[in-house]
C-alpha cells in the first residue's frame, strides 16, 4: 500500500473543465470502474464533488501502466496528472470534456467486492442498503441528499442567527413524560431503579429557557419517540426548535413566514409570496379530511345527506336514522381509470382501513350515471348529484358512509390514495398552508379522558378559558401547523404562562396531584416567578428536508437511519447486555412463562 506522504489534492473529481486545460492536478477518490483498452487504461475516479476519466498509457510508463490494471473498483486511490481535452466526450457528466493524463498513481487502500453497487439504480433491498450503508452512502444521490441536508441546515441557522435567536443545548437525560408518544428510557446506574428518558422534544427546557430570559432560542436537535414507524418517521429524528418571549401567535407566524421564505430562496431559488395561506382545522377536516392535506390537486369532500333525502334507499335512510353521515368526493376524470375490477379492489383497500364499504358513481355520456347503487337512482337524486358536485362526463363520485369523525377519516385516506395512483406531481411544486383553530383536547376512548391534541402546554383561546372546566371539548388551542404538500413539517403553539392556568389544563386533562408535582412539580415552580408570553414552533428537519428535495423515504435524508422494526442492520442494535452491566443498573429479565 502506498502512503499519501506530502501528496496534496489540488481539486475535486467534479471540479476539472475546459479552462483547466494543460493543467498539473492532483485527484483522490475511489475507483468507480476501470476499462482494460489493451494499451490504454481509464479509470473512472469518484468523490462526494463528482466524476473524473483517469487516463494510464503503456508508452508513457509501463510500471505506471502495469499498476493501474491492478485497480479494481473502489480501491481508494490518488492520481497526478495534465489536464486534456476528451476526444470522446460524455455530455452526461460536467466534467465530460476533459480527461487527465496520469504520470503518478498511488493506492492508498485496496477493497473487497462491495456487497452492492455504488450507482444510484442498483435496485438493492432496504435490508441490504442499511446493512452496508457506508458503501449506500457513496452513491451520488445520497452523497447530494447529505449535502443538501447540511445546506438547510445551515439556511436555519443563518436566518435564525441574524434574527437574534440564542443556540442553546438542552439536556438529553430527563424526566420521562405522559401525554405524548411512549419514551425511550434510560436506567441510571448512580440512582437505583430510577430512570431517565431521553427527550421526544426539548419543550419544557425551552419554555424555562424563556422564564430565564433568554427571549430567543433554538437548537438543531435529536429528540426520541418510541412509536411505530412510517415512510416519514423515525425512533430518532432532528428538530429544528423555536422559541420566542413577549409574542402572540401572529408574531410566531410572521418570523416563521420570513424564515421559510429566506430557506426557499436560498436552497431552491424559488420567492415565497408572503402572507402564506391559512386554514383552519374545522375547514381542513371538513374539505380534505385531513389537517395536514395536500392542497396540490383538488378532490374535496362534500356532505351529502341532504341530497340523499331525495332517493327513499333504504340503506341512505337507515344510515341518517343511525347518526351517520354520508359523504363523498369525485375524483374528476378518472371514471375511465377505475374498472369494476380496480373499484373492487378499492373497496377491499377501503374496508381494510376500517370503512363498512365504498360506493361508486360513474358518470357517462349524455349525464348518464352508471353506478354500484343503480336501483336507488332516480332524476332528481341525480340531478341534485350532479350540482353538488359539479360533475362532467368522465367523472368518478365515490362515497362513504360512517360517523362524522370516521366517514372524514375514510374520506381523507381515500383522497390521499387514489391521487397517489393517478396525479403527476412536479417537482418544486410546493403548496404550502397554515393550519390554524385547532381543538384544544380529543377524547381517548381507550383511556376515556380528554387528551391534549398538541401537548399539556398549549394556551387556550382566551374566550375559551372558563370551558376548561366545563366544555373542555369545546375549547380551541392557540396552536398552527405548517402543512407542505400533504405532510405536516412543522407544529407549534402560544404557551401557558402562569402557573394557574397551566393547574387547570392538567386538571382538564384528568391528572392527579400526584401525578402533577411528580412530572412537572419543577416547572410548575418555575412558572411561578415571573413567565413573558411566550411561543415558538418546532421544524421536522428530516421531514423538510425530505420534501424539499422531493424524496419519497425519509431514511435517504438520514445517514445512519433505522428499519420499519426500529432496528439498524449495520450495528445489529438493539442488541443484549452483559450480565454485569445488567447488575450495575439493578435490571433483571423477566420471565414472561411464569406469568
Amino acid at each position: 500500500m502506498d502512503s499519501l506522504g506530502n501528496l496534496k489534492r489540488s481539486h475535486y473529481c467534479g471540479d476539472l473543465r475546459m479552462e483547466n486545460l494543460n493543467e498539473e492536478v492532483t485527484l483522490m477518490g475511489w475507483v468507480q470502474k476501470s476499462r482494460d483498452l489493451g494499451p490504454l487504461i481509464f479509470v473512472d475516479l469518484r468523490d462526494n464533488k463528482g466524476i473524473t476519466q483517469i487516463v494510464f498509457r503503456k508508452e508513457d510508463n509501463e510500471e505506471l501502466y502495469e499498476k493501474a490494471k491492478t485497480l479494481k473498483s473502489e480501491y481508494v486511490i490518488a492520481v497526478t496528472g495534465k489536464v486534456f481535452e476528451r476526444e470522446s466526450k460524455n455530455k452526461d457528466i460536467p466534467t465530460g470534456d476533459i480527461e487527465i493524463i496520469s504520470n503518478e498513481l498511488r493506492i492508498l487502500d485496496t477493497a473487497n467486492t462491495p456487497k452492492i453497487y455504488i450507482k444510484d439504480d442498483d435496485n438493492v433491498s432496504e435490508e441490504m442498503r442499511l446493512k452496508y450503508r457506508y458503501l449506500d452512502l457513496r452513491k451520488p444521490q445520497m452523497q447530494h441528499n447529505m449535502r443538501m441536508r447540511a445546506e438547510i441546515s445551515k439556511a436555519f441557522r443563518d436566518f435564525l442567527y441574524d434574527n437574534n435567536f440564542l443556540e442553546v443545548e438542552t439536556p438529553f437525560l430527563g424526566k420521562p413524560t405522559p401525554e405524548g408518544a411512549r419514551d425511550y428510557v434510560v436506567p441510571s446506574r448512580v440512582n437505583k431503579n430510577l430512570f431517565y428518558a431521553l427527550p421526544q422534544s426539548p419543550q419544557l427546557f425551552k419554555q424555562m429557557l424563556m422564564v430565564s430570559g433568554m427571549d430567543r432560542y433554538y437548537p438543531i436537535v435529536k429528540c426520541f419517540r418510541d412509536e411505530d414507524l412510517r415512510a416519514n418517521r423515525q425512533p430518532e429524528f432532528t428538530q429544528v426548535d423555536i422559541e420566542m418571549s413577549f409574542v402572540n401567535m401572529d408574531d410566531v407566524i410572521a418570523m416563521n413566514e420570513k424564515l421559510l421564505q429566506y430557506v426557499f430562496k436560498r436552497i431552491k431559488g424559488i420567492d415565497l409570496a408572503l402572507p402564506l395561506n391559512r386554514m383552519s382545522y374545522q375547514e381542513a377536516m371538513e374539505r380534505f379530511g385531513s389537517d395536514k392535506p395536500d392542497l396540490r390537486y383538488g378532490f374535496e369532500i362534500k356532505d351529502m345527506s341532504q341530497i340523499v333525502k331525495l332517493t327513499d334507499f333504504e340503506l341512505f335512510s337507515n344510515s341518517l336514522a343511525e347518526g351517520k353521515q354520508i359523504r363523498g368526493i369525485n375524483f374528476n376524470g378518472l371514471a375511465q381509470s377505475y374498472s369494476r375490477k380496480q373499484l373492487d379492489k378499492l373497496t377491499k383497500y377501503m374496508k381494510g382501513i376500517g370503512a363498512s364499504g365504498l360506493i361508486w358513481l360513474k358518470l357517462e355520456n349524455d349525464n348518464t350515471i352508471n353506478s354500484s347503487i343503480n336501483k336507488a337512482l332516480n332524476e332528481q337524486f341525480n340531478e341534485a348529484l350532479l350540482n353538488l358536485f359539479d360533475a362532467k362526463e368522465d367523472d368518478l363520485i365515490l362515497v362513504v358512509i360512517d360517523k362524522e369523525s370516521k366517514v372524514l377519516d375514510y374520506l381523507g385516506n381515500l383522497r390521499v390514495h387514489v391521487a397517489s395512483e393517478n396525479v403527476q406531481f412536479k417537482d418544486d411544486d410546493f403548496a404550502i398552508t397554515w393550519i390554524v383553530d385547532f381543538p384544544l383536547f380529543e377524547y381517548d376512548e381507550e383511556e376515556d379522558r380528554y387528551v391534549a391534541k398538541h401537548h399539556p402546554f398549549t394556551h387556550p383561546v382566551d374566550e375559551d378559558i372558563d370551558k376548561l372546566t366545563t366544555n373542555p371539548h369545546e375549547c380551541r388551542a392557540k396552536a398552527y401547523d405548517i402543512v407542505i404538500n400533504g405532510d405536516e413539517i412543522g407544529g407549534g403553539s402560544i404557551r401557558i404562562n402562569n402557573s394557574e392556568l397551566q393547574n387547570k389544563m392538567f386538571d382538564a386533562l384528568s391528572l392527579t396531584e400526584d401525578d402533577i408535582n411528580n412530572k412537572f412539580g419543577f416547572f410548575i415552580e418555575a412558572l411561578k416567578y415571573g413567565t413573558p408570553p411566550h411561543g415558538g414552533i418546532a421544524y421536522g428537519l428530516d421531514r423538510f428536508v425530505m420534501t424539499m428535495l422531493n424524496v419519497n423515504n425519509i431514511k435517504d435524508v438520514i445517514a445512519f437511519p433505522k428499519t420499519q422494526s426500529a432496528t439498524d442492520p449495520l450495528t445489529n442494535a438493539p442488541t443484549f447486555i452483559t450480565e454485569q452491566q445488567m447488575e450495575e443498573l439493578n435490571i433483571e429479565f423477566r420471565d414472561d412463562s411464569t406469568i
